[in-house]
């Protein structure tokens, strides 16, 4: 079964960590301690489970928990210290469409994700006017006065990745052009990252720094991603960037499910997905064994699974990746873990699960 993270979801989580760092009210008041109604009020506006806020409250400060909330390790039960009580109360009535420094724009990419940010955020959508001209040129222009203020770019670059990031340089270079006090791009999928390193030539390119240079570039002040394919590709901004996880979405999920947990064996599609996975076992609370499936490419976006690292045989086997293009990886990788004994095989990721994946080893898409 595939689990793909739901992206306006873990939108609101990325919006809220965001404020919190880069406002002045999230420092220590007065007598060294943090006052978390203060610290809520500026943020975003957000309805999120018991779950994230315990996340968040973590990302704000040290100071706003006391002690490590506690939680069962697969349960999906969490306790909460005692300002999870002062954000809720923080959190009912507040509007920050009545900020007007607050601005929220959204390109061509996934603009219904942009509308449902806008609606939990409770403000309206910037006014921009987007087209192409019949050789394919794109052309910006924000139609309202953004001087000032504090803007955000939602504009995923997955495909047509090449139009999309064009769009989204353009989108930023035109809110420059205005006056925009920050330039903050939210980019759920950042495209071009698989390009990190040189590996089979040297005098191949590396796209990702590209990319990094280009946003940097046109004014871009801040870069929130999800779950980004090389945690390396942060390293290429001068600038801060914010790559928010999905694991806990995905934790949450199969925690529902009915299955041992004892059972459960973890496994990476690749050896370059070893430290994620790892990572994931740890979220999980208990010593979950890892497993790696040894995958050989004999070209880009073709695999060939030859073996498997560690054992699967009577286990409920997990395989976690972060992207899923093609979908040829996983679901070959599914087929020699149910040739080792796997009983059953779920896969999770954060972007592009596809349709050709509810076939075969992996009949259910979620």
């Amino acid at each position: 079964m595939i689990c793909s993270v739901g992206l306006t979801y873990v939108l609101r989580l990325l919006q809220f960590v965001t404020k919190c760092i880069a406002t002045d009210k999230v420092a220590n008041g007065a007598g060294g301690k943090l006052e978390l109604k203060d610290a809520y009020r500026a943020c975003c506006r957000l309805t999120l489970p018991r779950q994230c806020y315990y996340l968040l409250l973590r990302h704000i400060s040290p100071l706003c928990i006391a002690e490590r909330a506690s939680k069962d390790s697969v349960s999906k039960e969490f306790v909460l210290p005692a300002g999870y009580k002062a954000v809720e109360e923080a959190r009912r009535g507040i509007n920050y469409g009545e900020d007007p420094k607050l601005k929220v724009f959204s390109g061509t990419a996934n603009t219904r994700l942009a509308e449902e940010v806008c609606h939990y955020l409770g403000l309206d959508a910037g006014e921009r006017q987007i087209k192409r001209f019949a050789d394919g040129e794109i052309y910006v222009d924000i139609q309202e006065s953004i001087r000032g203020c504090d803007v955000y770019l939602i504009q995923p670059t997955g495909p047509p990745s090449n139009d999309t990031l064009m769009e989204l340089l353009i989108l930023v270079d035109a809110c420059r052009r205005a006056s925009a006090g920050t330039i903050t791009t939210v980019m759920p999928y950042f495209g071009y990252a698989r390009a990190d390193r040189k590996m089979e030539s040297k005098r191949e390119a590396i796209t990702a720094k590209l990319v990094a240079n280009l946003l940097t570039q046109a004014g871009v002040n801040r870069v929130i991603t999800l779950d980004i394919h090389s945690l390396q590709c942060v390293g290429y901004f001068d600038i801060p960037v914010d790559n928010i996880h999905g694991e806990p979405v995905l934790l949450d999920y199969l925690a529902s499910k009915d299955f041992s947990w004892d059972d459960v064996v973890i496994v990476s599609p690749d050896v370059g997905g070893v430290a994620r996975a790892r990572a994931f076992a740890k979220k999980i609370g208990r010593d979950t064994p890892l497993a790696i499936v040894d995958k050989r490419r004999a070209a880009h976006n073709e695999a060939d699974v030859m073996n498997v690292i560690g054992s699967v045989e009577g286990k409920i086997a997990i395989l976690v990746d972060d992207m899923i293009d093609t979908g040829g990886t996983i679901a070959k990788g599914a087929e020699v873990l149910l040739d080792h004994g796997a009983t059953e095989v779920y896969a999770c990721c954060t972007h592009q699960a596809i349709e050709r994946l509810s076939a075969g080893a992996l009949p259910e898409v979620k």
